[in-house]
């Protein structure tokens, strides 16, 4: 296994040197991610919280993409906003990706939604991640539905629990398969097929994970 560098944490866009947003730069300068930023931030306060601050541990720009490393408690109420304010319009999840990354230790598994907004023409990554002793994340299921199944799968090859999913079972391996295959800690070979001689419950009658 060899170590994988991570992008680090840029400044915001649109951000002072100090850190503080700077809010009297033109739009310009801010650029895109800046008004997203922007935006993110104003809306947040208007709903009353959490802020910018509470909910966003780290801002990466990476490869010319905007990422936002948001806080699990405040996953719904980001995803809500992008989704909701006028400003942002990030209508549709793309899907939703898992990650193992075992040295990381307290945020061993992350989770990444892609979102589209068609109504400016951007895109945005949402990540978050959880702790490998304690794999849960809220569901997005009833903010974006079209994650319904991407979660399901998520669950599957990574093992992580998406608080709230209205059936969270395999989607793919069959419901009695012990381990998470795409975890980095799953052997690659030298394990017993377990598929041999295996039945697959119909759908009402496998066990429920939520």
């Amino acid at each position: 296994m060899r170590p994988v560098d991570m992008p680090g944490g840029t400044r915001a866009p649109g951000e002072g040197e100090h850190g503080a947003r700077d809010e009297g730069a033109p739009d310009d300068d801010k650029g895109d991610d800046g008004g997203v930023v922007a935006a993110l931030t104003a809306a947040l306060a208007s709903r009353g919280g959490p802020t910018f601050d509470d909910a966003v541990e780290n801002v990466v720009v990476h490869r010319g993409q905007l990422a936002l490393h948001v806080r699990r408690r405040h996953l719904p109420a980001v995803a809500l906003t992008l989704r909701d304010d006028p400003a942002l319009r990030f209508e549709m999840s793309l899907g939703v990706s898992g990650v193992h990354y075992p040295g990381a230790v307290g945020h061993e598994l992350h989770v990444v939604y892609p979102l589209q907004s068609i109504t400016h023409n951007r895109r945005l990554l949402l990540e978050v991640s959880a702790p490998d002793s304690d794999p849960h994340i809220p569901s997005l299921t009833r903010i974006y539905p079209t994650t319904d199944w991407h979660e399901r799968e998520t669950y599957d090859f990574f093992g992580i629990h998406f608080d709230g999913h209205p059936s969270l079972t395999r989607i793919q391996m069959p419901d009695d398969w012990e381990g998470h295959p795409q975890r980095k800690d799953y052997p690659l070979g030298g394990i017993p097929v377990q598929y041999k001689g295996a039945t697959i419950p119909p759908p009402d009658q496998r066990r429920a994970y939520s």
